[in-house]
């Protein structure tokens, strides 16, 4: 039986928030009140299905957000298609799954 942890510190992760909003971002850093992220994408419905879009308009795509833990429903490692289209759409590279 494998044992794999949740998730760590530099994986695509993805977060359920208690609004219902779900963000998928690169984990930089947690504790007990807040995660740090860098560039989160929000889950979209687009006529070709789902997509992603920036979390927020108004500031860098390269800044880092302090989400905090008061606000997240539940949080796990993104599935690796989804990972891989999360990497694409923010670095330009494409990921094999």
């Amino acid at each position: 039986m494998l044992i794999e942890t949740p998730y760590k510190v530099s994986d695509t992760v993805s977060f359920k928030l208690t609004s219902g909003e779900e963000i998928i971002a690169r984990l930089d850093a947690e504790d007990d009140k807040a995660y740090t992220l860098h560039k989160p994408m929000v889950m979209i419905v687009q006529q070709q299905g789902m997509g992603l879009a920036p979390f927020m308009f108004s500031v860098s795509p390269d800044a880092k957000f302090s989400l905090q833990a008061h606000s997240v429903a539940c949080v796990t490692k993104t599935e690796k298609e989804i990972a891989a289209q999360y990497t694409q759409q923010t670095t330009g590279i494409a990921v094999g799954v």
